[in-house]
């Protein structure tokens, strides 16, 4: 593979992200031919946030392939509780490991870390921003029910302000030719203007809607995606929106036959117990499709790439990230990097755009 971590899913061609759905597709079929892949190979899993599916996935992953696994999924109960910043943890651990993979509920996390660390680091979710393993779980789904990941219109449910997997998914999925979406959700959790923005640059188109029932005879795909309690300011703010957007029997009434339901849980209450036994909804298949994903991607990135001096980027002088919710924030010491994007200059950690961005104060 041509990219050394995996921090978003769009680092990749699109040849290679194929290849490693073709491989996680082989892995599902005949999952013992891989059981020595990562043969004494270690995994750190650095989990700052909590985590179900995406940690335990990681670990059966890496497991079943033969390898090892250590890390935390309670910073409490390390020097992170001390004060130990970010470059530090990742700089000691990726000395001892052959790869680390970082959830963290702040956004960038996971590109900072991998500016200090030897060994690949793969991002399994920074704060509202991404979750690309996630997005490979779903592609690798849509490969497996749909039969294929271009002409579909795919709808988005939930809380699209600070759901990362529907941004991940949006970005990834405007690659395939073809592809629309319909975003639903209240005007206060509607998807960010940088990811609309990039479905537009990708040559696909969008709409807004603030019902399932509008969108659903025309959806291929539904994604539901929770409402993030842990990202809004107070719980007054999150009953607000509790509770908008209930997917039940009656609105599957309204799908196509071969809707594909999905959802990367938790849930909480946006999809009834009753749409678990329509043999459309395929969210449980999906989590077991992720660790196939997640195999193939451990054994790309473990293959191609070994312990290396980490790379420093070129910083970006005089510039300042205004995203409060950005790294740069809390982990003072990293350098300003930007990344060029057809609309401009973005922040290379949590992707706002330039008019996010100040000058640095004189000193």
């Amino acid at each position: 593979m041509s990219v050394r971590n995996l921090i978003d899913l769009n680092q990749l061609s699109l040849e290679e992200l194929d290849d490693i759905v073709d491989m996680a597709c082989r892995i599902s079929r005949h999952p013992t031919h891989y059981s020595s892949a990562c043969r004494d190979k270690l995994m750190a899993t650095l989990f700052y946030e909590p985590s179900t599916r995406t940690q335990m996935s990681f670990q059966s992953a890496m497991l079943r392939l033969g390898g090892k696994i250590i890390g935390f999924d309670n910073p409490n109960a390390t020097s992170v509780a001390k004060g130990e910043s970010l470059k530090d943890t990742a700089t000691v651990l990726s000395g001892y490991t052959d790869i680390l993979t970082i959830r963290h509920p702040v956004e960038g996390a996971a590109m900072a870390a991998s500016l200090y660390s030897s060994v690949p680091v793969i991002n399994a979710g920074d704060g509202g921003h991404l979750h690309p393993t996630q997005t490979l779980t779903d592609i690798v789904t849509l490969r497996n029910v749909v039969g294929r990941t271009d002409r579909l219109v795919i709808g988005m449910c939930g809380d699209l302000a600070n759901g990362r997997t529907v941004h991940s998914l949006c970005k990834s999925m405007s690659r395939y030719g073809g592809n629309s979406f319909v975003f639903i959700s209240s005007e206060k959790l509607a998807m960010p203007d940088y990811i609309k923005e990039y479905v537009t640059s990708c040559g696909c188109e969008y709409s807004e809607v603030r019902t399932i029932e509008e969108a659903m005879p025309y959806l291929d795909v539904l994604y539901m995606t929770r409402i993030q309690r842990e990202r809004f300011p107070s719980d007054e703010e999150y009953l607000k929106e509790k509770g908008i957007y209930v997917l039940d029997g009656k609105k599957m009434a309204l799908g196509k036959p071969d809707l594909c339901v999905l959802h990367p849980l938790p849930r909480v209450d946006e999809i009834s117990y009753e749409v678990d036994d329509d043999p459309r909804a395929h969210y449980f298949q999906q989590t077991l499709y992720g660790m196939y994903g997640r195999m193939a991607l451990i054994i790309r990135l473990t293959s191609d790439h070994g312990h290396q001096t980490p790379e420093k980027p070129a910083p970006t002088p005089g510039f300042v990230c205004r995203n409060p919710k950005c790294i740069t924030r809390l982990e003072h010491y990293l350098p300003p990097l930007t990344t060029d994007t057809p609309k401009g200059k973005v922040c290379a950690y949590c992707d706002h755009a330039a008019d996010d961005f100040a000058p640095a104060e004189s000193k």
